[in-house]
């Protein structure tokens, strides 16, 4: 996957198995959060290595001036992946600004096309 300087591959996790993620060039910043208060922020450079446990929420963000290349492994027979925005985009508007307590208006405006990448 190449991501241009700036954007970010989009919250989001993977309910069927472990991700290991090969960092070829560029720099990035990937988030990973688990249940509760659990939140882990880690930069990669080129020839690093991560890995997201499975259904861990994670990003991937292009924290550098050139473009940032990775290869995403799975140990899996099939790809699932969950998107936050496709997800709460299927969830009752009413029901997402209260629990976030924010206006209706905000979560509208949220991808409904599962985006895979955000632009920068």
């Amino acid at each position: 996957m190449t991501l241009r300087p700036g954007a970010l591959r989009e919250l989001h996790w993977h309910p069927n198995a472990d991700e290991w993620v090969y960092f070829i060039k560029g720099t990035a910043q990937v988030g990973v959060f688990a249940a509760g208060p659990k939140a882990v922020t880690t930069n990669f450079n080129p020839g690093d290595i991560g890995y997201i446990k499975r259904t861990n929420g994670h990003y991937v963000k292009n924290v550098g001036d050139t473009d940032l290349q990775f290869l995403e492994v799975f140990r899996s027979d099939r790809f699932e992946d969950v998107s936050l925005s496709d997800w709460l985009t299927h969830t009752p508007p009413a029901m997402v600004a209260a629990t976030f307590n924010t206006d209706k208006s905000t979560i509208a405006k949220f991808p409904k096309d599962k985006p895979l990448i955000l632009p920068g």
